[in-house]
């Protein structure tokens, strides 16, 4: 009959009594496991530093090697391929098709099946200009950036999803669920600026934004976002190349108002600061949980607000890093 597994917590107390100089004999007498048993102990805690149980090989694979081998090459030349197809695949070798044979085999290589990230479709063009982009800003001074008001739009949901534990059978408890009202889903689209000193105003576009509106925008709240950052008269304005920023009206205001704007290439995000601040707002407005459009306007606004000074300057600090990997990427998109 096989003996009962000896406790982590035991195996703990061997080693440490060892460390602290007590031999074999009087470890196993003190702690009442067998003597074999305490060098066994020691000895793996030295090989590796543990004295977990370590996982064991399992049953040895019935893929061949050469159908491993295939079965990664077809994944590193095509990652969209789905687990369906590679089955037909190993199918037409004649090796095994079960999934979870032929994911154990991939996720040996090191290959994992995620969500592929969305990002904007880049032409040879565009990431010819962000790389331009990037290597023209990379030496800007810190005291330059700080002048920088970055600003986008950004679409926020309610009625987001959330995770409870309860048993089965209580999916409509009022502990588990939700509250909302009718017609209470829906989201809306904010227009919100930052520079390193913090958050600048953050306002909501009702229907659907034209020319007209973005110029009321920036007429109502950028260069008092500017004052109230204090970044004075000479700030730089980013924008990105969306067409109610370039339209005629909206240019015309920015030269009637003397602002400095940012020179921006197109199709390119990963440049744009604002976009982690705006991950950041989405994150805290999900955890309130708004029911309705009218309170989620005030979430955004209340939790905007709230983003912590710091966070808005070590953006801004950390920018360089940001175009090297560009520029290491050849203006393509990056992890940011």
């Amino acid at each position: 009959m096989k003996s009962k597994e000896i406790s982590v917590d035991r195996r703990d107390r061997i080693v440490s009594r060892h460390k602290s100089g007590e031999g074999y004999r009087k470890i196993s007498t003190a702690l009442k496991v067998p003597m074999s048993t305490v060098p066994s102990i020691i000895r793996k805690w030295k090989k590796f530093k543990t004295t977990r149980t370590l996982p064991t090989a399992g049953r040895p694979s019935r893929l061949s090697d050469r159908g491993r081998r295939a079965l990664v090459r077809e994944v590193t030349k095509n990652p969209m391929v789905t687990l369906s197809e590679l089955q037909r695949s190993s199918v037409e070798r004649g090796e095994p098709s079960r999934r979870t044979t032929i994911s154990a085999a991939i996720h040996q290589s090191g290959l994992y099946s995620r969500v592929a990230r969305r990002k904007p479709l880049l032409s040879k063009k565009h990431m010819a200009a962000c790389l331009e982009f990037a290597k023209r800003h990379l030496k800007d001074s810190q005291t330059m950036r700080n002048k920088i008001l970055w600003s986008d739009e950004t679409k926020i949901g309610v009625n987001a999803r959330r995770h409870v534990w309860r048993k089965p059978g209580t999916a409509h408890h009022q502990a588990n669920t939700i509250p909302i009202v009718k017609h209470g889903g829906g989201s809306i689209m904010l227009w919100g600026c930052f520079s390193a000193a913090g958050t600048g105003r953050l306002v909501r576009i009702k229907g659907k934004m034209t020319a007209a509106m973005y110029r009321d925008i920036l007429d109502e709240n950028l260069l008092q976002s500017a004052l109230d950052l204090r970044l004075g008269r000479q700030f730089i304005f980013q924008q990105d190349n969306g067409p109610k920023h370039t339209a005629k009206i909206s240019k015309e205001w920015l030269q009637d108002n003397s602002v400095n704007v940012l020179q921006w290439p197109s199709q390119s995000p990963d440049l744009n600061l604002i976009e982690h601040l705006c991950k950041d707002l989405k994150m805290a407005v999900h955890r309130r949980f708004p029911s309705n459009l009218m309170e989620l306007e005030r979430c955004c606004k209340e939790e905007w607000a709230k983003l912590a000074k710091d966070r808005c300057a070590k953006l801004v600090a950390s920018y360089s890093k940001r175009l090297e990997v560009v520029i290491a990427a050849k203006g393509a998109s990056t992890k940011y």
